[in-house]
């Protein structure tokens, strides 16, 4: 997709100056109406796998993030900090300030044509969101789906975007010769308060209906239900709702944990807080005293209701599943098998 004529043009008719550093492969900056507030900086990238380090706990070895920065705008997200390394700031530039990988299928065509290539799991949304609202218009993910699945690479997707339901029929396709796990990250059901906390994503109703699509069309789909934030989403109440609207989705496992708060995100993330729950402040500094993560004792008692209500509910440990393959490559019967079975909550927030 290109958006003609929204080129941002300097007096001298250069492209406008940006708060970006040099960005390497970069075609041009665009704004458009349909996105008021954002700004797209289009790149040719050189490489789109990313390598996950070895030391790495994470059930996969490489990734790929089709944009940088993310609409979705979450207050949370732990991967703010990243947009520092831009020369932008981690609030309001990484909601409205994306990058654009616009020929990541293509390049990511080539790394796999590779001699090298070894197949290994790749997994995407473990930064930004590749279902963002964005991808309606740059169409990004098809391309890359094709990719994954002509080459016989296993792979997985994690997102919070509705728009996933678009690319069902290419999963289902894909499902048939690769590995094939499908994520939806849904963290509470309380229309307003996510609302509040993640403004541009699609409601939870919305995610919950995406799921059931899903399973109606023989995909796993497991669900990423974090961050569970302290005083506000982690009564009995608040976890017996959530886990039981997966149970009637059909999710086919879950895996939970509490908020952490990392540099970049923790500040944006107290803003928030102090301007919608002041009274709660004071109370997560000291939760949090020791750094990014919630104290023991805290993620110890968590990790028990957790327990409690997972199990009440009758939902596996798990936020991704594969679908089951054989040696021939074709789907085994009826069998799931866990990409991130029980992981410990801080490791699978990477996810």
């Amino acid at each position: 997709m290109r958006w003609e004529g929204q080129r941002i043009t300097g007096d001298d008719g250069a492209p406008e100056s940006s708060p970006l550093l040099p960005l390497a492969g970069l075609v041009r900056t665009v704004r458009t109406p349909d996105f008021a507030g954002i700004t797209f900086h289009e790149v040719a990238a050189k490489s789109v796998l990313n390598r996950v380090p070895p030391t790495s706990s994470m059930p996969f070895s490489w990734t790929i993030n089709p944009f940088r920065g993310c609409s979705h705008a979450c207050v949370y997200c732990f991967a703010r900090k990243t947009h520092s390394y831009l020369d932008l700031d981690t609030g309001l530039d990484f909601d409205a300030q994306l990058v654009v990988k616009i020929n990541a299928a293509e390049v990511l065509a080539r790394e796999l044509g590779k001699p090298s290539w070894a197949r290994e799991h790749v997994a995407l949304g473990t930064n930004t969101d590749p279902y963002q609202r964005a991808e309606g218009r740059y169409r990004l993910m098809p391309g890359i789906i094709s990719a994954l699945a002509d080459s016989g690479t296993p792979f997985s997707i994690l997102t919070k975007g509705t728009l996933l339901a678009r690319d069902i029929p290419l999963l289902t396709a894909a499902s048939r010769s690769v590995g094939v796990g499908v994520g939806i990250s849904l963290a509470l059901v309380d229309p307003v308060l996510a609302e509040a906390i993640e403004p541009g994503t699609p409601a939870p109703k919305a995610r919950l209906a995406l799921i059931s699509r899903l399973r109606e069309a023989g995909l796993p789909c497991g669900v990423m239900a974090m961050p569970i934030l302290p005083w506000l989403t982690d009564g009995d109440a608040s976890l017996d709702e959530l886990f039981g609207a997966l149970v009637d989705a059909g999710a086919t496992g879950v895996t939970a944990g509490p908020l952490h708060l990392r540099p970049g995100s923790r500040e944006w993330f107290m803003q928030w807080l102090a301007a919608h729950h002041p009274q709660l402040v004071p109370r997560y500094q000291e939760l949090y005293r020791g750094g990014s993560y919630a104290s023991k004792e805290y993620r110890e008692w968590l990790s028990g209701r957790i327990r409690v209500f997972r199990r009440k509910h009758g939902l596996v440990a798990g936020a991704g599943f594969f679908r089951n393959l054989s040696a021939e490559g074709s789907p085994g019967a009826d069998a799931v098998v866990p990409i991130a079975p029980a992981p410990d909550p801080v490791q699978a927030s990477l996810f």
